[in-house]
């Protein structure tokens, strides 16, 4: 797999600053990154509609899983990012660019914002910024995204950032907390020649 650099003039780190906002790669090295990733990772909303394969429930969890992210932007296979203020660059969730497939120009994208960032539209904002850079710097030509059905807020999120509801993909993700039942899951996506959404 190409590494992102060599399909972004950007760079394989790519920072990303728009809507009142900077979104730049998340550092395993940094104390600050770790804790609020480790914070992100056992919000209780974050967990009630997510259920990772690898729970993040201390530092040196949060830590490995920021490594591991690092290697696959290494390896071109997603891009995570830290959201933050523009201004005084407090930091606000997170959004990914996932699962890249370069050979059919598609991804995933996901996020979360913390609990005192939640309804500053920071979701919204930051969506808008990472799917403009995926779909013309990066060169991609569809973004998925899905969510639990339940999940109303980011499908809000998701319709207003111009990712058009395809439909429910049955039993696709976990059940909350659990790694042996399934729920359904809807699904968006927004392609390189749809209209751009109005904006945040």
């Amino acid at each position: 797999m190409a590494p992102i650099r060599d399909h972004s003039p950007t760079g394989p780190h790519p920072e990303l600053n728009g809507h009142g906002l900077r979104l730049r790669p998340w550092d395993a090295g940094s104390g600050s990154d770790v804790d609020t990733w480790l914070r992100g990772m056992r919000d209780p909303e974050f967990r009630r509609w997510n259920t990772p394969l690898r729970p993040v429930t201390d530092r040196r969890g949060a830590r490995e899983s920021l490594l591991a992210r690092e290697q696959s932007a290494t390896e071109g296979t997603s891009l995570s990012f830290r959201v933050a203020d523009a201004r005084s660059d407090t930091a606000l969730g997170h959004i990914g660019v996932n699962e890249i497939k370069y050979h059919l120009k598609v991804a995933r994208v996901g996020y979360w914002v913390l609990p005192e960032a939640r309804g500053q539209g920071v979701a919204t904002r930051a969506l808008l910024l990472a799917a403009r850079w995926a779909l013309t710097e990066l060169g991609l030509h569809r973004l998925e995204l899905d969510h639990a059905v339940g999940h109303d807020v980011s499908c809000r999120i998701a319709e207003r950032c111009g990712f058009a509801y395809e439909g429910t993909l049955r039993g696709a993700v976990f059940q909350e907390d659990r790694h042996d039942a399934f729920r359904d899951a809807h699904l968006h996506a927004r392609l390189a020649t749809d209209p751009d959404p109005a904006g945040p």
